[in-house]
């Protein structure tokens, strides 16, 4: 028996945890739905929302000044989490979150709107990293396996229901408790966490490194704003995307410069050394790459090209985040009884590929159930990466790491999704305008000039000719999507090839009794659940 730092006892037999390990862990799994579930209740609001406030010239920067939050405070609430107490900064992250949601509920115009949302942001920052550090405290590595299934059913859940809320919500109480919802939840949570768990408290005499946050801070505000703004608000080939270009690339090149002479790294390079770790960000990478684009243009075709209902637009995702929620599960229990996990990447890997060249042949012709077939591939591929990927990297660090580890791995798949949407949404609008000009002339250009996704009302609206060609665009341009997908896919199978199965530590029947001998079992630690 051993103590949990929550002060009772955890069967290292494989065994229950105990109660209190339970209640922390389910308000853990709320605070991560705050974080996954805004975006996807606020996007079916944003009509409402611009019809009451105005301001649609601004309507992007509710969704960006978000996303460059978030994108940007990672780190550092990975590393403050390191230096000063991760039960202390992830409690800090839930407040902001909260402030930020009820601020933003009272936005009275278009640009409070965005700059409250900014704030929500920074918090949300927190939350997904806060899980994962707390979680990599608290359970052995050996034993995450069990939750993989818990975190991929939060994350269906969200992106299932999300758009589902959103109009409910929106419909018969109005769009500010889209944000006002965020409020009882993320309350239960912080009481939960404050109440329960009792982690060893942390006290770092070093100095936040700000010149290296402020230098990460920029970089990574530039390559979202270019993946943002690029072939949207400005031509890839113009100045302004050029500048942002030049900016990110000299301020990471700078940032990685200081990170090896300051005296506390806001990312320590030393995590990289590690193949494990350094694999499976860019497996991290490319599964955000993917899974947003997938997300993304699903949808748009089964409405434009299958007819169906934008209503219950999150239900025509069910056979691919149904597919990864049993796979993440399945891959859980036999990662927690073996001990072993190398086989899930390669797997997932292989799977993602083939599902996006599937989905890549797709036509007017294909039925909803050969599109759902090809879409429970694709969920099965990234069922064996989506936690696998957070469960490896923190097994490839030391504990003090396990917050710059958690927040670099959920960073790196967070500017996957934004290149992802950036890249395969640039191919899809260049396909479809493309297409529509060819297949109905002048016609087809004008009605895709100002977008190539059209709303339901748009395409209802179109002559016979106009949405019969559009339909074939939009199959031409999911295409060209996919089929790209499928090639970045490729690379993680390469990568999850070149992975070192090292064992995690832990309780199960075959537990590893200490380093194996190569650098990256020399880096793996107990956690904190064993060493308290």
């Amino acid at each position: 028996m051993t103590d949990t730092p929550t002060g009772e006892a955890v069967d290292t037999g494989g065994g229950k945890q105990p109660r209190s390990v339970r209640v922390v862990l389910l308000a853990l799994m709320i605070a991560m739905m705050l974080a996954m579930l805004d975006n996807m209740i606020i996007g079916t609001a944003m009509p409402t929302i611009v019809g009451e406030l105005g301001g649609l010239e601004h309507l992007s920067w509710v969704v960006t000044a978000y996303t460059l939050a978030t994108a940007a405070s990672t780190p550092l609430w990975g590393k403050i989490g390191d230096m000063y107490g991760r039960k202390g900064s992830f409690m800090s992250s839930i407040v902001i979150f909260l402030v930020g949601s009820a601020l933003s509920g009272m936005a009275q115009d278009m640009g409070q709107l965005i700059g409250f949302r900014a704030v929500q942001g920074l918090g949300a920052g927190g939350l997904m990293v806060g899980v994962m550090a707390i979680i990599g405290d608290l359970i052995p590595p050996r034993e995450r396996g069990k939750y993989q299934g818990m975190m991929a059913g939060v994350m269906a859940l969200a992106m299932i229901g999300g758009p589902l809320v959103g109009g409910t919500i929106t419909d018969h109480w109005g769009w500010r408790w889209a944000f006002y919802i965020n409020l009882p939840l993320g309350v239960v949570a912080l009481l939960a966490i404050s109440a329960v768990l009792h982690l060893p408290k942390k006290r770092s005499d070093a100095r936040i490194d700000y010149l290296g946050a402020v230098l990460l801070t920029i970089g990574i505000t530039a390559i979202v704003l270019v993946t943002t703004w690029g072939g949207t608000e400005y031509a890839w080939t113009s100045a302004r995307i050029m500048e942002l270009i030049g900016i990110g690339v000299a301020a990471l090149v700078g940032f990685v410069f200081w990170q090896t002479r300051a005296a506390e790294p806001v990312v320590p390079l030393h995590i990289f050394r590690s193949r494990n770790f350094t694999l499976m960000s860019l497996i991290g990478f490319i599964t955000g790459f993917v899974m947003f684009g997938a997300t993304l243009f699903l949808p748009l075709y089964q409405q434009a090209v299958q007819g169906a209902s934008a209503t219950n637009s999150g239900l025509l995702l069910l056979p691919m985040l149904g597919a990864m929620l049993v796979t993440s599960m399945v891959a859980g229990r036999i990662t927690t009884s073996t001990g072993r996990y190398k086989v899930f990447p390669i797997a997932g890997g292989a799977l993602m590929t083939v599902g996006l060249f599937l989905l890549s042949l797709m036509d007017t012709d294909t039925s909803r159930f050969t599109s759902g077939v090809y879409m429970a591939v694709v969920g099965l591929g990234m069922g064996c990466l989506m936690q696998i990927t957070m469960l490896v990297a923190q097994n490839s660090v030391e504990m003090k790491d396990m917050g710059v580890a958690s927040s670099s791995t959920t960073l790196f798949r967070t500017l996957g999704s934004s290149f992802g949407v950036a890249i395969m949404g640039a191919l899809f609008n260049h396909r479809v305008q493309d297409v529509m000009a060819e297949k109905a002339g002048a016609l087809g250009a004008k009605v895709t000039e100002q977008s190539a996704q059209l709303d339901a009302a748009s395409l209802a609206k179109l002559p016979t000719a106009a949405r019969e060609a559009y339909q074939h665009a939009v199959s031409a341009g999911t295409h060209g999507a996919f089929l790209l997908g499928a090639v970045v896919a490729v690379f993680a199978l390469v990568a999850a090839v070149f992975v070192k199965e090292v064992p995690l530590k832990g309780t199960g029947p075959k537990a590893a009794d200490g380093p194996t001998g190569d650098d990256d079992a020399a880096t793996a630690r107990t956690p904190v659940a064993e060493s308290v």
